[in-house]
Formats: structure tokens, C-alpha cells, sequence
């Protein structure tokens, strides 16, 4: 079973368009070095799994990932129990992204959306207040990006439509952006 699960893994990773994907890296990655370079705020999102990913992307920037350095400003909207279960009880789940992007989003800041199927309706409903608010959108996604692909400024998705593999890949990438962050704020 591992053999067959490690085959399929491989087989997204070779579909890869990595000429086209490494354009887009770049791209998310001046905007994330421009955000801090700037004290601009970078929030994460997601549910479940992205959810993990969410905090992981935010426990490796701001503590560090392979390199001693300053800390970055960077929030995992998933991580506020209080917020959210506040939020969603009082008002609504689809929100409880959107409200925090309204507290903490700033112009020129960064919003990491993580959807495996794009279509997460707190993650976009995230992605429309961070465009409000004068942010850049980057999307981590699946095969296609779904409705998170027209609200994002750098749709980074993968050739996959399987949860597992997608969250994989996304590791890989969001690994990648950490570690040459760091690079350039050293």
C-alpha cells in the first residue's frame, strides 16, 4: 500500500509544470519578502489538514526554519480558539477567516489561502476581505484552484485532485517559500 501511495505521489510530482511553477514561486516569494521587509502583517489559512499547515507555515517563519534570524510577522488564523468558536457560534463558520483578516490585515501584508479544493467558503470569503484590505492573495491549491483562482494574485496549484497528495505537494512548495525567505531576509 505505501509502494502505490508513494507511485501516485510521484506521478503528480512529475506532472508538474515546473517552468510555469517556479514563475509562480517566484512571484509569491517577492511578495512575501516585500511584506517582511515591511512589517506587513502575513496571515495563513485553511481547514483540517490546511488548517496544520497553516500553524506549521507560521511556527517555521516565526521562529525559523534553517536559519537563526528575526522573527516574522505571521499569524495562522486557525490557531485563536476563542476567535473562532466565538465567531462561528455568535455568527457564522464561513466568517471566521474573513473577521480576523478585517482585524489584522494591512495593505501591502499577504494572505496565504489553503484550499485543496479551492472552494472552501471561509477561505474565500478570506481571500475577498484580504483584497479589500489592499493584501496579496497567494493560494495554495488543487488541480484547477477552483473559486479561489480568480481571487488570487499567485495561484500556486498542484496537478492533483486527491486531499492526500495535494496536501504533500503543498508541503513541498510552502517548505520551498520558507526556506528561501529566509535566504533573503538573512
Amino acid at each position: 500500500m505505501f509502494a502505490t501511495q508513494l507511485d501516485d505521489l510521484l506521478a503528480a510530482v512529475k506532472r508538474l509544470d515546473l517552468a510555469q511553477l517556479q514563475g509562480r514561486l517566484d512571484d509569491a516569494l517577492a511578495r512575501l519578502a516585500a511584506a517582511a521587509a515591511a512589517a506587513q502583517p502575513i496571515l495563513v489559512c485553511g481547514n483540517g489538514g490546511s488548517a496544520a499547515d497553516a500553524q506549521h507555515i507560521a511556527g517555521e517563519l516565526v521562529g525559523r526554519f534553517l536559519r537563526d534570524r528575526r522573527a516574522i510577522d505571521v499569524r495562522a488564523l486557525t490557531a485563536d480558539t476563542a476567535v473562532i468558536t466565538a465567531w462561528a457560534n455568535d455568527i457564522g463558520y464561513d466568517t471566521v477567516f474573513s473577521r480576523q483578516v478585517e482585524a489584522h490585515g494591512r495593505a501591502g501584508g499577504v494572505l496565504v489561502a489553503i484550499s485543496t479544493s479551492g472552494n472552501s467558503k471561509n477561505v474565500l470569503a478570506a481571500a475577498e476581505a484580504a483584497r479589500k484590505a489592499g493584501m496579496s492573495v497567494i493560494a495554495l491549491t488543487g488541480e484547477g484552484g477552483g473559486r479561489l483562482a480568480p481571487l488570487a494574485d499567485v495561484l500556486l496549484d498542484v496537478p492533483s485532485r486527491h486531499t492526500p497528495r495535494v496536501q504533500e505537494m503543498h508541503t513541498m512548495l510552502y517548505h520551498y517559500l520558507c526556506e528561501m525567505l529566509e535566504r533573503r531576509i538573512c
